[in-house]
C-alpha cells in the first residue's frame, strides 16, 4: 500500500498522505514520498494545482515519533536528527516554491511537522472539527523548521506564542490567527469547496501565477539567512537528549512528564 496517493485529475493532482493507522504521520517512507511528488510538481509545467490531504479523516499528525526515540548512541541519534532536519527544512522549502497553486485541505489534525506543510501552501481549507497544534515543546523538542512558516502565516507573536506553549488551535482559532484561509462544515462542504475553489484557480494564467509567486517569494522570504542550520543544530540537541527521551516516553504512555509535575 502507497503511503502517498497521487490522482491525476487533468491538471490538477490530488496527494492525499496515506497511513491512517497513524494519522498519517511521517515516517521515512512517506518524507521520502513528498520529496519525490514536489521535485515531479516543479518539473511538470502542465500541472496548475496541487492539492494536499490525509486519508482516513486526519491531515498528519507530525513526524512519527518512533524515528525520535530511536535506539543507539547520543551521537548516532543526533547525527541521524540533523539529517532529518535539514531534509525538512528543504522539504518545505520545495513545497512553497513551487510554481502551481498549492492548497491544504485538512480534516483531524494537523500538528507538528504538518503545521509546516500547511503554512508552507497558498491556500489552506479546514473542516469545522480540524485542530492545530505546535506540541513539540511537550515532547522535549523544538518547532525548529517549522517555526519560520508559521511566522510567515501567522504573524510573530502568534507563531511565538503557539510554539512556546505547545498549545492546540480549533479550525476557528486558526481561521482568526491567519493559518487559515476558510473553516468549512463538514468533510462533505470542504469537498465542495475545494472544487469550487479549483473551479476558481483555473481562471487564472498559470505563467501568471507563477511569475506572482515568485515575487511574494522575493517580498517575504521565510527563512532568514543562517537560520536553517541554527534549526538544525537545535532540534538535533533536543532530540538526542534526555528531555527529549522523558517527553516522547510520557507521550507513548499517555503520562505527563517528569517536569510537568506540580512543585510542592
Amino acid at each position: 500500500m502507497s503511503v502517498l496517493l497521487a490522482e491525476r485529475r487533468g491538471d490538477v493532482l490530488l496527494a492525499t498522505l496515506n497511513r491512517p493507522h497513524r494519522r498519517n504521520a511521517m515516517d521515512a517512507e512517506l518524507q521520502a514520498a513528498l520529496d519525490s511528488l514536489f521535485a515531479s510538481c516543479a518539473a511538470d509545467p502542465s500541472l496548475r494545482v496541487l492539492v494536499l490531504a490525509g486519508a482516513g479523516g486526519h491531515f498528519c499528525a507530525g513526524l512519527d515519533l518512533s524515528a525520535v526515540a530511536e535506539e543507539g548512541d547520543p551521537a548516532a541519534r543526533e547525527a541521524r536528527a540533523l539529517a532529518r532536519n535539514r531534509a525538512t527544512a528543504g522539504r518545505f522549502a520545495a513545497l512553497a516554491s513551487l510554481p502551481q497553486v498549492t492548497v491544504a485541505c485538512v480534516e483531524g489534525v494537523a500538528l507538528a511537522g504538518a503545521l509546516g506543510l500547511v503554512a508552507a501552501c497558498d491556500i489552506v481549507l479546514a473542516e469545522a472539527g480540524a485542530r492545530f497544534g505546535a506540541p513539540e515543546v511537550k515532547r522535549g523538542l523544538v518547532p525548529a523548521q517549522i517555526l519560520p512558516w508559521l511566522v510567515r502565516r501567522m504573524g510573530f507573536p502568534a507563531a511565538k506564542r503557539l510554539a512556546v506553549t505547545g498549545a492546540t488551535l480549533t479550525a476557528e482559532e486558526a481561521l482568526r490567527a491567519g493559518l487559515v484561509d476558510e473553516v468549512l462544515a463538514g468533510a462533505e462542504a470542504l469537498a465542495a469547496r475545494r472544487e469550487s475553489l479549483l473551479a476558481d484557480l483555473r481562471e487564472a494564467g498559470p505563467r501568471a501565477v507563477a511569475e506572482t509567486k515568485a515575487l511574494s517569494a522575493l517580498l517575504a522570504p521565510a527563512v532568514p539567512e543562517g537560520y536553517t542550520e541554527a534549526a538544525t543544530a537545535a532540534f538535533a540537541r533536543t532530540a538526542a537528549g534526555a528531555e527529549a527521551a522523558e517527553g516522547v516516553a510520557a507521550f507513548r504512555e499517555k503520562r505527563p512528564p517528569a517536569w510537568a509535575a506540580t512543585p510542592r
